[in-house]
């Protein structure tokens, strides 16, 4: 039996006579396109045939393989090197007895039972999707995003089938589409299929090189084993461990109060004045804006951008913020407060994380477990009911994973994951749960962190460094542990201020004590353990 060929699926084009004619082609796979599918939906079979033929001869004077979508006739006719097979169209077994045994034979898949079948029947590659919206298909599927890749890569674990994802993907959205899409132990995209991005661009070269370098780079930053749960950026990688955690803690303080970050904040109005406030107190710069129109051109300007959704307004903006900041990579701190009190918080959330990827995820027990599914804790509106988590480290290790991100477990004690390593903080004051809006406090002071790690790595890197396949950069899970200790820290100095007599006292001198923070001040009350 012949051998199949080896077939690198990062920058997977599908086209047609309609979307892309031979010249602008072979500008695509000069930028950097490595597979081709040649789909006709409406051409009659003598049409196809031409036109597979003529793709032909441009792939194979790039070395390129050439696909063809459905039509196993056309397939056989030009020799082509593989076959892309939809849920309706002919079964892989069938396929497989009338094509040459070394053709490759992919399968459109929308389910995680999809993908089970699509293994079981021996399919070399699947094609996830659709991912987001797209204006080349009529899609009839459910749209899966990022999340729901990352779910049915997990079919994949222990396979050699190979992936793909496609629908609605863009260079804007590439890089969120694959971290996002990674399962819980690992599992990556093999790479992209891309439609209008590129055969719709007057320079497909251009816009097929933009793609190709942000998969390549993400690729290259992978582990052996395929994946990387830390969100620790080796711009400023050191270990993790009690004292150096404080140490970086102390210099991203130090970094906040040097590049006073702007701090853009879609938040609840409750809480606005004390958010900026605290923002303020900490070195950092607040802006309150939620139009979608300015978030463009905000994205570019600020440090980071926090997202809670207490209140549930500017849904708009919220969508328009996070995908602009993923966009100039710059960290999304998401607050889902009170995710697990209605449907419409819950389809809100899901469609918020599948639309833009957060860099860290900070919530109370209630609102972590509405967002993991998990029926161990119960919500009462933005509360939480019962004991708790049995395993709470366990807990935001598997959430981080699951969400690709650093997840901040609010309460008594407070846990912080980036999906490796796990933080126990002990700080905090009765207090705290005497004044409103603590936890969203929490919130601010995490993206203020966030923002004054970005900056400082940012200011480290030249302005012509390469794509380095990083969504953010700086160290988040350090940036997330610093955001909570500043507010519990803070809460216990002014916890015993001669002038505090109460939670009406208590909320003004915790902003002072915020102010007042030091690197050697936040190391000396620093209750911290790193969980093993």
């Amino acid at each position: 039996m012949a051998n199949k060929p080896e077939v690198d699926y990062s920058l997977y084009l599908v086209t047609g006579r309609d979307l892309l004619p031979p010249g602008k082609a072979i500008q695509s796979i000069q930028g950097g396109v490595t597979l081709v599918q040649v789909r006709e939906k409406t051409a009659d079979t003598g049409e196809f045939l031409e036109i597979a033929r003529q793709s032909k001869v441009v792939c194979r004077k790039y070395n390129v393989p050439i696909f063809i979508n459905d039509r196993i006739d056309i397939a056989l006719a030009i020799g082509a090197d593989g076959v892309h097979l939809g849920q309706t169209d002919m079964p892989v077994s069938v396929a497989r007895a009338l094509l040459p045994p070394n053709t490759i034979i992919g399968v459109t898949v929308n389910t995680r039972e999809h993908v089970r079948k699509a293994v079981a029947d021996g399919a070399d590659y699947v094609g996830m999707g659709p991912v987001w919206g797209t204006t080349t298909k009529n899609v009839l599927s459910p749209l899966v995003g990022p999340r729901g890749v990352a779910k049915m890569l997990e079919e994949l674990e222990g396979t050699d089938v190979k992936a793909v994802a496609i629908a609605g993907i863009k260079s804007s959205n590439t890089l969120h589409l694959l971290h996002g899409s990674v399962s819980k132990s690992g599992r990556a995209l093999d790479g992209v299929a891309v439609v209008s991005d590129i055969v719709a661009s007057t320079d497909p070269r251009a816009a097929s090189a933009r793609i190709s370098s942000t998969v390549n780079a993400f690729k290259t930053r992978q582990q052996p084993s395929g994946h990387q749960f830390s969100m620790t950026n080796p711009v400023t990688e050191r270990p993790h461990n009690p004292e150096t955690l404080k140490e970086l803690v102390g210099e991203t303080l130090t970094f906040i109060k040097k590049f006073s970050p702007l701090v853009h904040q879609i938040t609840n109005n409750v809480v606005t004045n004390q958010s900026a406030n605290a923002t303020l107190a900490l070195g950092a710069s607040p802006i309150m804006a939620t139009s979608p129109e300015e978030m463009e051109d905000l994205s570019k300007a600020i440090g980071a951008l926090l997202v809670n959704f207490g209140t549930i307004k500017d849904l708009d903006g919220m969508l328009e913020a996070g995908r602009n900041a993923n966009i100039n990579r710059k960290p999304i701190v998401f607050d889902p407060v009170g995710v697990g009190a209605t449907s419409f918080r819950r389809s809100s959330a899901n469609e918020l994380l599948n639309t833009w990827q957060a860099t860290v995820i900070k919530g109370n027990a209630g609102e972590l477990a509405a967002l993991a599914n998990s029926s161990e804790v119960k919500a009462r509106g933005v509360d939480s009911v019962g004991s708790g988590f049995a395993n709470p480290a366990q807990f935001v290790r598997d959430l981080a994973r699951a969400e690709r991100c650093v997840v901040v477990l609010t309460g008594a004690i407070d846990w912080v994951s980036d999906g490796h390593t796990v933080v126990k903080l002990s700080n905090g004051h009765p207090l705290l749960g005497d004044i409103t809006g603590s936890g969203c406090m929490v919130g601010t002071t995490v993206a203020t962190f966030c923002g004054g790690m970005s900056m400082s790595a940012i200011a480290r890197l030249s302005e012509n460094t390469p794509e380095d396949g990083w969504l953010t950069r700086g160290d988040m899970l350090v940036a997330a542990v610093g955001g909570v200790l500043a507010v519990t820290v803070a809460s216990e100095l002014a916890a015993v201020r001669e002038d505090v007599k109460g939670s009406g006292t208590f909320l003004p001198a915790l902003i002072d004590e915020l102010g007042k923070l030091t690197p050697e001040t936040l190391a000396k009350y620093a209750k911290l353990e790193v969980v093993s």
